[in-house]
């Protein structure tokens, strides 16, 4: 099968020092991708690259078989967005979530999204009062399922999630899975979700991707990497879940 987004041997350094040393993934459609490891793996420069925040030296990316450059089209950001992990950070301080997200609509379709703006808070769980707040007086979770809520107004085919439950508690933190499980089942949408915490990424993905020290050490379907590690790094990290 064709994959809808393919890495082709990304690196990137940052003063000599190398964040990824010639990353490959593929990502199909519908499919939950974790990308899991410690602090200063690479996984989220790797994120920045895909979305087109960061300039990779060297490597491809591909979305639906398209090179991607540098400078992305309104097409290729309607079809791959990004959801951050400080959401409340991520919309706009000073104005309503309304106008945050008919701000994204207005950017990437030329128009604002206020007439099926009840229908997208129903998609994230959310009441529709809620939009003429500001993030401020909303709550970690609910600023994050209107972050993704903003994510999706273009559809996109595919969300690029960086360590987006990582600052919620852990009802919000559920919360936010469930809405990303349900993005995937009921949109067809492709997620790939980065974080440090693999008891989260075993719990939503389907394959996981482990990194350390900007390269991919491991990979395979969850239930493969779950059962049958390979590497040192991995099983430390599925050592920590039972811990907890």
């Amino acid at each position: 099968m064709k994959p809808l987004l393919e890495v082709t041997d990304l690196k990137k350094s940052y003063g000599g020092l190398c964040a990824l040393g010639g990353v490959s993934l593929e990502v199909h459609t519908a499919e939950i991708l974790g990308i899991v490891g410690r602090s200063g793996c690479g996984k989220s420069t790797l994120l920045r690259i895909i979305c087109g925040l960061e300039k990779a030296d060297g490597g491809s990316i591909t979305l639906d078989g398209v090179p991607l450059g540098t400078h992305r089209s309104i097409e290729s950001l309607r079809r791959m967005q990004m959801v951050f992990q400080d959401a409340s950070g991520s919309l706009h301080p000073r104005k309503t979530v309304r106008s945050s997200i008919n701000d994204a609509a207005r950017s990437l379709m030329g128009r604002a999204f206020d007439p099926k703006l009840d229908e997208l808070c129903g998609s994230v769980g959310l009441d529709s009062e809620l939009l003429d707040r500001y993030p401020r007086t909303l709550s970690g979770g609910q600023c994050q399922r209107f972050a993704i809520a903003r994510a999706i107004v273009s559809s996109p085919e595919i969300l690029l999630c960086d360590e987006a439950t990582s600052a919620l508690d852990v009802t919000s933190q559920a919360q936010v899975l469930r809405l990303l499980a349900s993005l995937r089942d009921d949109r067809g949408t492709a997620i790939v979700f980065v974080s440090h915490d693999l008891a989260v990424v075993s719990c939503l993905c389907d394959r996981i991707i482990v990194m350390d020290n900007g390269g991919i050490v491991e990979h395979g379907s969850t239930r493969e990497v779950l059962e049958n590690p390979r590497e040192d790094y991995t099983k430390e990290l599925i050592l920590s879940i039972m811990r907890l």
